[in-house]
């Protein structure tokens, strides 16, 4: 029932705003992600995609928020299961999460068996599959989406050999790579490709630094953000939060991270 009442409020919001294709709206529920208002922005993907059921970068976003929902609402105790257990809203985000999950990549298969060089199209494929990876191995700790993993591995790789200047593709790509770099063990990574942690790093910076549209460069800084947090780069995460903090002030987890530095400071 929120859901849906979220889908009609920011719907009546956007409703001026919107243009044809649903780029604005689109545009919107991306701003509402980054700034941390993951239902918000749930419900502003949702409201896209339901005008238009093919709209697969509307399902690449939403999917992203639940996930954030989840993980939130998971909090940070150790043990998953148990968090799991607790989490009385998690059971139906999960819900949303899967079917939107289908919804897009059958959109983004289409796509790309209609025509093999779609670049957007291999990307939102890959990009939707990484969004489980993420969610089951990561958030979850729940030991599946291999499949998913090596559909998203081909499709981006696909999709950068088409477009090797792709910085989402790119971003998701090199994420990809340092993932399996840090956190498989050196003697099985060969079973997932291969990975490495310096090309990782490498890969999200230089994406940070190539010319694209400003919502597209903070989805790189934002990985760059997590990348120097999991490499305990303090200061230069602080810098890289400082920039993101102009451009997105209601980010919580970005206002909490500075303050916290700047408290420590004054000590």
């Amino acid at each position: 029932m929120r859901t849906l009442v979220a889908v009609i409020v920011v719907s009546v919001v956007l409703g001026a705003q919107t243009h044809a294709d649903g780029t604005a709206s689109l545009e919107n529920a991306q701003r509402l992600f980054y700034n941390g208002e993951y239902e918000a922005a749930a419900a502003a993907a949702l409201a896209v995609r339901l005008a238009d059921s093919r709209n697969v970068e509307a399902s690449e976003i939403r999917t992203s928020a639940l996930h954030f929902q989840i993980k939130r609402a998971l909090g940070p105790a150790p043990d998953r299961e148990r968090a799991w257990k607790a989490c009385a809203a998690c059971p139906a985000l999960l819900s949303d999460f899967v079917t939107e999950l289908q919804l897009g990549r059958a959109e983004a298969r289409a796509r790309v068996k209609q025509n093999p060089t779609d670049a957007d199209g291999l990307f939102f494929l890959g990009k939707l599959d990484l969004n489980h990876v993420w969610l089951q191995l990561g958030t979850l700790g729940r030991k599946t989406g291999w499949s998913e993993y090596w559909e998203a591995r081909h499709s981006l790789d696909a999709a950068l050999a088409l477009d090797p200047s792709h910085v989402r593709a790119r971003v998701a790509r090199a994420f990809m790579d340092y993932i399996v770099g840090t956190k498989v063990p050196r003697g099985v990574r060969w079973i997932l490709g291969g990975g490495n942690r310096g090309r990782g790093l490498e890969g999200v910076r230089d994406a940070t630094l190539a010319e694209a549209p400003p919502l597209v460069q903070a989805e790189a800084m934002f990985a760059l953000w997590d990348l120097q947090m999991r490499e305990r780069r303090l200061a230069d995460a602080i810098v890289t939060a400082r920039v993101l903090a102009r451009d997105f002030p209601a980010n919580r987890e970005l206002s909490k991270f500075l303050d916290t530095h700047d408290l420590q400071s004054r000590r």
